[in-house]
């Protein structure tokens, strides 16, 4: 990474995990608790400015940490429990 990533919000990969789960909560869930991954990666794309480097960290991160479980189609997520704790 350049040394300018430094500077940026979502360059330490919690920060954009937390984001991330942010953005999740705040969306209607679908059938199931489906979130579609385009309505998080959008908000934090194009609203939060993050970059697709710092997404797919942030993202990895909530899925390693237990708070999002990521389809094995790749489409959408849902919260787990421990996902789901972090709002309570």
């Amino acid at each position: 990474m350049k040394s300018t990533t430094t500077n940026r919000p979502y360059s330490d990969p919690e920060k954009a995990a937390r984001m991330i789960v942010e953005i999740a909560n705040s969306v209607e869930a679908g059938q199931e608790g489906r979130i579609y991954i385009e309505l998080i990666n959008g908000p934090f794309l194009f609203r939060e400015k993050g970059t697709p480097e710092e997404y797919k960290a942030g993202l990895d991160l909530a899925i390693e940490r237990g708070w999002l479980e990521l389809d094995r189609s790749g489409t959408f997520v849902r919260f787990t429990q421990a996902g789901s704790d972090l709002f309570a």
